[in-house]
């Protein structure tokens, strides 16, 4: 059941992306994905997390889809778009344009589909759009407990 939902939650922000874009442009659309992991600090605070990240880029937009499952219920949970793959230097640092894009987070300049807070059942679901197609550097999605580690990522590919 879980799988189930997951899949038709990446497939609904999929279609929505598409559908506000001309024909032409749906050919220039990129879909990546990746599965989540304890990473890095994780399973040292408890934390046993699966679930899916989903990057759509098309010509004017890059969509971000996050369902984690493995969460403190409650707890807010951050989550970037990261420039390195995860078994890299701990997926690098966040992803950043290098200049401010509609939608972008901090400085305008980085896409965080977080933060999210966990539902009763430890579970969370994070979704952000920004007005231009991240580079090439954006290959992976890290989530960091509320301190700051970095304790799940999933490879985009």
């Amino acid at each position: 059941m879980r799988r189930r939902t997951i899949a038709i939650v990446a497939i609904s922000a999929c279609l929505m992306a598409m559908s506000a874009m001309p024909a032409g442009a749906r050919n220039q659309t990129n879909v990546t994905a990746g599965t989540f992991s304890s990473f890095a600090e994780g399973p040292g605070l408890g934390f046993e997390i699966s679930g899916n990240a989903l990057m759509v880029k098309t010509p004017s937009k890059t969509l971000v889809l996050v369902v984690a499952d493995g969460l403190e219920p409650g707890e807010t949970y951050g989550s970037h778009v990261h420039n390195a793959p995860c078994d890299t230097n701990n997926a690098g640092g966040h992803y950043s344009f290098g200049h401010s894009v509609r939608g972008g987070a901090l400085d305008g300049s980085e896409i965080w589909p977080g933060p999210f807070t966990a539902n009763p059942r430890g579970r969370v679901i994070g979704i952000t759009t920004v007005g231009e197609p991240a580079g090439p550097q954006a290959v992976s999605v890290v989530i960091h407990a509320p301190g700051g580690a970095k304790i799940a990522c999933a490879d985009l590919t």
